[in-house]
């Protein structure tokens, strides 16, 4: 067999470049073309260390793997007598790899090792057998969730006695440990024994090798097709079966055959791609014809293959024409070529086996076929009719055109049929654009394809959005700094919720400006912003994901825009008439769908003729799903029992043991404080403290004005630390024990502050202040002015004064104005040392000057009221 396709020419043209790309122990620079993105490369070497032994991977692009598989495969056929010459091997072997080079096609491997199950429904005994497969399924997928729950539940019962603060029998023991009672409880209700609590309680945590649930061989179901059409009880029996998609429905013997052994050797065909070497598609008849030769070889006999035609959509947005009457056209073209070549080898290798059992049925497909194609108006599907021969002996009993494969559709970089392409770029990003086939289809229909993208990706920005736009923010107290990194985030994030939280936004700008606390909720909901005018904007700046509403689509494209996975799928059905094998490609239904409505689903597939379904429901959505109420234990109630004799106390030893807790605790929305400005050795130093409701420290901030913006920038995260360590219960009297008497400049005598006059540091005086206000650490106050050592604590009493008005200490911000003005703070709540009391003279005594009786006694002079004489007077009666 001769194979001169002219594939090796156009791989020659194929820009190649040096990739690093990791593997699982190393990283390997690797030749391959240049377009092939890197979870590309690595499904093809991936695929080459599974098919090609390891001392034949030294070759050029992709380490050999492809050169030397395709050499292998030629050197079977030349033994075989498919090639009458090595130069007729070489030239199959190079063209093969050309392919592959040009992503053209990718080998897949084989579907199922055993052959799957087939079970007719009319039997008695297929109710029976249906339910003991969903039984195995559901037990496989449940014993994998429960696996899970139950190992997370003895992790937590390490956890708590690694928690525990005490002896260690005590944190080991679950009555007197109460967090290791409640998980321990947790794991029992779990499936856990006690022995797996018991070691947990040692220390020994489970170690599973959790895989995800493997999707084995589905079972097959015969059934009668106007029965199931009818809504017979075989419908809803097959469709309780088939909810977890392990189950696929037939209504003809052949197909369940072919379907229960599935082809040995299988290819995908990138459609997408041979339309972009020639959009009229004259080298698919070539690229079937050497597909089908390699899988001959590759199988070693066996009588069926199946070519997978994938990337149809693209291929016919490509090529223009009516898509429902190309993709005909193209399917008889592949499968009357694949069945000419398949003769063909029959005559140098001889028949299948199973020929003669088959012969008729082929013969029957073959008149059907060529009928299809007389009647389109397609040109391929004339040339289909042409290449097409007399029925004759094939070397191959089926020959499908479908293949289901991941694998296989990340080696030729297939995505899924959606109005989204991802895509890397040339320097190693992720993009998104349209996909090609739909912007082809567009720019036929002469649409606006950046409208169009603007719809579904959204313009990325908040300028002129409905609802949230900058004024909005603004008005909320948003200023051009915050905008900017808005604006910023709005390239990458997929929503609002990513973008109006920290890291975007400072956190002390979320609680100082905003007054509310990162991670209370959505940010925009918490500042009031209609549900409504969110969504508005959330379209404008990301857009709608799918073209299914927009309204500019130009009519004779805009099913195809809207829906392009049902387009595919009404694609395939136009296939599946031309292949040997049915397409059992998963179809999803809604995740809470019931049997009735598969039952349903079921009919309507038996009534439009198609020939096999398999039906499964959709992932639910992440998250709960149920509110529950929570569950109150039921009331004990046990018999009297007789008040047993007193013993004698004994003394025993009481061991305490403490759960740490390890929860946040917030501060409250409106928080009392206050600020104390000070300076210390001439820098000035700003403490903003925080309160709870009930007046303990929660937070601290620290400003120092006129340093460096290294040495703020250090003081404000250290008081970030300080107040993060308070909300987790770290005492206050341990970071002030830590942080007194440290010394380091600034340092000296404190001015500013009441109580503390001097300080070794700024750390010293931040945390003598603290001790004194929250603390009643009266130790650490050095209010004698007078002595200038920083070290010298003083006697810690503070001046005497008299009784101030409340105003002064309760903030009317705070209070809303609601504080009463007529309330007094005696000093620090202590009453001062009594003075001794002056007792004056209180009788009025003539003034010898002006005669008035306004002559008071000032000390120990006399002074007149009225005139300001100052007579001096004798002792004695005045009078």
């Amino acid at each position: 067999m001769r194979f001169q396709s002219g594939f090796v020419a156009r791989a020659e043209k194929v820009a190649m470049e040096i990739r690093a790309v990791e593997r699982a122990d190393t990283v390997q620079d690797v030749l391959a073309p240049a377009g092939w993105s890197d979870p590309q490369i690595e499904a093809w070497l991936d695929w080459s260390e599974s098919q090609v032994p390891a001392p034949l991977l030294t070759g050029d692009w992709l380490n050999g793997g492809v050169d030397a598989w395709a050499d292998g495969l030629a050197a079977r056929g030349l033994s075989a007598g498919v090639f009458a010459d090595r130069a007729e091997a070489a030239a199959f072997a190079a063209e093969l790899a050309a392919t592959i080079l040009l992503g053209l096609a990718a080998p897949v491997g084989r579907a199922a090792a055993q052959p799957a199950e087939i079970v007719d429904l009319s039997d008695p005994a297929a109710a029976i057998r249906l339910a003991e497969h969903r039984a195995d399924r559901a037990t496989a997928r449940l014993a994998l969730q429960s696996a899970e729950t139950l190992a997370d539940a003895l992790c937590a019962v390490a956890d708590a006695v690694d928690r525990c603060e005490g002896p260690r029998g005590d944190c080991g023991d679950p009555s007197r440990n109460p967090a290791l009672g409640r998980v321990a409880a947790t794991a029992r209700r779990r499936g856990a024994t006690d022995a797996d609590i018991l070691r947990a309680i040692d220390g020994e945590r489970p170690t599973l090798a959790l895989r995800p649930f493997q999707e084995g061989a589905p079972l097959i179901a015969l059934a009668n097709r106007t029965q199931v059409a009818a809504g017979a009880p075989e419908a809803l029996l097959a469709a309780e079966a088939m909810l977890d998609g392990g189950l696929i429905l037939t209504f003809h013997p052949r197909d369940a055959d072919i379907m229960a052994e599935p082809a040995a050797g299988r290819a995908m065909l990138n459609l997408g791609a041979v339309a972009g070497l020639s959009a009229d598609l004259e080298v698919l008849p070539d690229l079937v014809r050497l597909w089908a030769v390699a899988l001959d070889l590759q199988t070693a006999g066996e009588s069926s293959i199946a070519l997978g035609l994938d990337g149809l959509l693209t291929a016919l947005a490509l090529s223009g024409g009516d898509l429902a009457v190309r993709a005909e056209a193209v399917a008889g073209l592949v499968a009357t070529t694949a069945a000419e070549t398949s003769v063909e080898l029959a005559r140098l290798r001889g028949p299948c086996v199973e020929w003669d059992g088959v012969k008729s049925e082929a013969a029957d497909a073959h008149r059907a076929r060529l009928a299809r194609l007389k009647a389109n108006t397609d040109p391929l599907a004339a040339v289909a009719a042409r290449t097409t021969g007399k029925p004759a002996p094939r070397r191959h009993a089926a020959i499908g055109l479908f293949v289901d494969d991941v694998d296989a559709r990340l080696r030729l970089g297939l995505g899924s049929a959606s109005a989204v392409d991802i895509f890397q770029t040339a320097d190693g990003e992720i993009g998104r654009r349209l996909a090609p086939a739909l912007a082809t289809a567009l720019a036929r229909a002469d649409g606006d394809l950046e409208a169009a993208e603007r719809h579904l990706f959204g313009r990325r920005t908040l300028v002129e959005a409905p609802g949230v736009d900058h004024a909005a923010l603004r008005a909320l107290g948003f200023t051009d700094i915050e905008l900017a990194a808005v604006e910023q985030a709005l390239a990458w994030a997929d929503g609002f919720d990513a973008v109006f939280a920290a890291p975007v936004l400072d956190p002390g700008f979320i609680r100082d400006v905003l007054g509310l606390e990162d991670g209370d909720g959505p940010l925009l909901n918490l500042l009031g912003v209609p549900e409504e005018a969110e969504a508005a904007a959330a379209l404008w700046v990301f857009g709608h994901g799918d073209l299914s509403g927009w309204g500019d689509a130009p009519e004779t494209v805009s099913a195809l825009l809207a829906d392009p996975t049902g387009v595919e799928a009404g694609l395939r059905r136009m296939i599946e008439p031309f292949s040997d094998s049915a397409d059992t490609a998963m179809e999803m239904l809604d995740w809470r769908a019931t049997t009735a409505q598969a039952a349903r689903r079921l009919s309507q597939v038996a009534a439009e003729g198609r020939r096999a379904v398999r039906l499964c429901r959709a992932a639910p959505p992440s998250g709960p799903l149920l509110t529950l109420p929570t569950a109150e234990p039921a009331p004990r109630f046990e018999a009297p029992r007789p008040t047993p004799v007193a013993a004698p106390p004994t003394e025993r030893v009481v061991e305490r043991v403490v759960e740490r807790q390890r929860a946040r605790r917030k501060l409250p929305d409106r928080r009392k404080g206050y600020i104390q400005k000070a300076a210390v050795g001439g820098h000035k130093v700003y403490i903003h403290t925080g309160e709870y409701e009930d007046g303990e420290l929660g937070e601290i901030f620290i400003d120092m004005h006129k340093e460096g913006a290294a040495f703020r920038s250090l003081m404000n995260n250290f008081a970030i630390a300080i107040s993060i360590g308070l909300q987790y219960g770290v005492p206050l009297d341990e970071f002030v024990d830590a942080f007194v008497f440290t010394r380091f400049e600034p340092a000296g005598r404190v001015t500013g502050n009441d109580s503390i006059k001097s300080a070794t540091s700024i750390l010293d005086y931040i945390f003598r202040e603290l001790g004194v206000s929250y603390l009643d650490r009266a130790e650490l106050a050095n209010a004698d002015a007078e002595h200038p050592n920083p070290d010298d604590l003083g006697d810690g009493k503070h001046d005497e004064g008299e009784a101030v008005p409340a105003a002064r200490f309760i903030s009317k911000g705070f209070a809303r104005g609601s504080a009463p003005d007529n309330l007094v703070v005696l000093p620090f709540g202590k009453k001062a040392e009594p003075e001794p009391k002056v007792v004056a003279n209180t009788e009025a005594v003539a003034c010898p000057s002006c005669g008035d009786f306004s002559l008071q006694q000032r000390g120990a002079a006399w002074v007149c009221d009225t005139c300001g004489a100052a007579p001096a007077m004798q002792g004695g009666d005045q009078g």
